[in-house]
């Protein structure tokens, strides 16, 4: 059984120096810059890949292939970085609120999980908001974990697999966790790893309430994402769009970051006691300070956060392998 947090995580106090003086630093940097919904979203996602912004630029890895699936109507494409001989397959939906990011901008982070966790990566280039509003992105990324339900044996040479995610990421995550199950009678999925996802697009209290200061993300950008997403959709509370309303029975093992910083806290919160309440096996990890997003940057709690994760992947995947192959 996973416990609730020591309540002193959320204390001022136990923010560390470095993780404090880093978020002062982001909010000088970012509070100056222009709004994508005012300048629009090309631009954006162009200065996102020459690393203007919050986050590094890209960095491209030599081991990295690209791979086109079919799915309803056209094709998918996906970034693979594998090991010689996988234990498993990692399904990674990136984050971006929906409207940025790429399934190529990631790859040291999908080198680490392959590194540690014996997995193949597989990520979804997922079609985009606003020029692809719901249920484009659902759609694809329930088109390539139903490929990877059916073909990972050929592809990969296993059949264990987990799921995850950043933000977007980690909403898009549980969406395709309920859609294979409902839609396809599937389970197939031994973990998800859910890092500081979205659960509730109608907006949790921490969404609302965490007002205008820059720190990656705020309630303005909240509502800009989930108005380009979900344009002229009225119920935000439909289990297909905010799984937190869902039935969450038969889900996997599932891991839940978030930092004590981050406007969608209460979505990790919210939706990691509704699977337990499901009678799935969930854990919660909760750092101080961590601001949305704080896994990318070269912080203290983000290596211990980065390093749960997969040492919850790689048990997971171990755990799976024997009972999958007898």
């Amino acid at each position: 059984m996973s416990l609730p947090p020591d309540p002193s995580v959320f204390h001022d106090s136990a923010v560390s120096e470095e993780t404090s003086a880093f978020n002062q630093r982001l909010i000088t940097l970012l509070t100056p810059m222009a709004e994508w919904w005012e300048v629009g979203v090309d631009p954006v996602r162009a200065a996102r890949r020459r690393g203007e912004g919050a986050f590094p630029a890209p960095q491209m890895s030599p081991r990295a292939t690209d791979r086109r699936i079919p799915r309803p109507s056209g094709e998918i494409a996906l970034r693979v970085i594998a090991p010689e001989r996988p234990k498993g397959v990692h399904l990674h939906i990136h984050g971006g609120g929906w409207v940025f990011g790429g399934a190529d901008m990631q790859d040291p982070m999908l080198e680490r999980i392959c590194d540690n966790t014996g997995q193949a990566c597989v990520s979804v280039e997922y079609r985009l908001a606003p020029e692809h509003p719901y249920p484009a992105a659902p759609d694809d990324c329930e088109a390539a974990a139903l490929w990877l339900a059916r073909n990972a044996m050929a592809e990969f040479g296993t059949e264990v697999l987990t799921i995850g995610g950043e933000s977007a990421g980690a909403h898009l995550a549980a969406v395709t966790l309920l859609r294979l199950r409902d839609r396809h009678g599937l389970t197939p999925f031994a973990a998800a790893n859910m890092v500081f996802g979205c659960f509730d697009l109608s907006m949790t209290p921490s969404q609302r309430r965490f007002g205008s200061r820059r720190l990656v993300l705020r309630t303005v950008d909240i509502e800009r994402f989930t108005d380009a997403f979900l344009p002229g959709v009225a119920d935000r509370r439909a289990p297909d769009i905010s799984p937190l309303f869902a039935d969450l029975s038969d889900m996997p093992p599932a891991l839940f970051t978030v930092g004590t910083a981050d406007a969608l806290i209460d979505d990790s919160l919210f939706m990691h006691a509704r699977w337990l309440a499901a009678g799935n096996q969930g854990a919660l990890a909760v750092y101080p300070g961590g601001a949305h997003g704080f896994t990318a940057f070269p912080l203290t709690i983000a290596r211990a956060a980065n390093a749960r994760s997969d040492v919850f992947m790689a048990a997971a995947v171990d755990a799976a392998a024997p009972r999958r192959a007898g």
